[in-house]
């Protein structure tokens, strides 16, 4: 769907094509999405914030309208951090703000790793580290984000059983990672994201995306444990959501970002969905007081 004020574009970039939309004036500020999402998701955001920056909202290879590789080693988070870098600089950003939530927001952590030079802040949406929790899984996460493992199956089991009804299934992710209902959904975005997630590619590539968290992003990251991120960072997370009731989630950061600002957003998971006044407030008071 088409944003208010914002200009469409594709950009050819590390090898494959990146969705985005523009609109703003100022510092430049990139937001991405999360599972099972698209750049939609910022609608009732980037507008605020688009009163004192430039937005880039992209979709991650994979999702919405981006390239869907074939190869699940392409689904990297260090591959999808170096796509949105070479976006920005496409759009003559080579420094910039960036935003993210769910997978978004583990892109926009290795992105700081992988490019610091590129990153002026980090925002980080309701996520504790990768490395955390797949090597530390409690019975609590397992039972509320089983679908790490089960979207990691190898092909074409989950792409089978989510393409029988794909509504069905994604809307339960929706719903359940805390205090969210269908009805708190804009109804606009809900056919967005239904008209992305009924893609069999889309579908794959998502599949992808989790396989990748396994097969080569916890093994990157075990190699990163004792780096921390340097520039000023902001974790949001939902206050009434799954990672708030499993982790103490500023702190499962504290010792990866060394300037670190942390906030609870009434809602679940989605509260960038659900709660985008409160989630706009937030961002803008962070980078304002940069």
């Amino acid at each position: 769907m088409a944003m208010d004020g914002f200009r469409d574009g594709m950009a050819q970039v590390n090898g494959v094509q990146i969705a985005y939309s523009i609109s703003g004036d100022g510092p430049p500020v990139l937001l991405l999405h999360g599972f099972p999402q698209t750049r939609a998701m910022w609608t009732h955001i980037a507008p605020l914030l688009a009163e004192r920056f430039t937005l880039v909202c992209a979709d991650l290879r994979g999702y919405g309208a981006s390239s869907k590789p074939d190869a699940v080693t392409e689904y990297s988070f260090r591959h999808m951090a170096a796509d949105q870098v070479a976006l920005m600089a496409s759009l003559g950003f080579d420094r910039f703000h960036v935003v993210g939530h769910d997978r978004g927001a583990r892109t926009v952590h290795r992105m700081a790793l992988d490019h610091p030079g590129a990153v002026t802040s980090l925002t980080l949406m309701d996520i504790v580290p990768t490395h955390l929790l797949l090597d530390q899984l409690t019975q609590q996460v397992a039972k509320s984000y089983y679908h790490w493992f089960f979207l990691a199956q190898p092909a074409p089991f989950p792409e089978r059983l989510i393409g029988a009804d794909p509504d069905y299934y994604f809307e339960s992710c929706l719903l359940g990672w805390g205090a969210a209902r269908l009805e708190d959904f804009d109804p606009a975005l809900l056919a967005a994201y239904r008209a992305a997630w009924r893609n069999p590619d889309t579908i794959r590539g998502m599949c992808n995306d989790y396989r990748a968290a396994l097969e080569v992003d916890f093994a990157l990251d075990a190699v990163d444990l004792g780096r921390q991120v340097t520039c000023p960072a902001l974790v949001l997370y939902g206050a009434d959501g799954a990672m708030a009731r499993a982790y103490d989630v500023p702190e499962t950061w504290r010792e990866r970002c060394g300037r670190m600002q942390a906030k609870g957003i009434p809602g679940g998971h989605f509260f960038p969905d659900t709660a985008p006044e409160a989630t706009a407030t937030a961002v803008m008071e962070f980078l304002l007081s940069l």
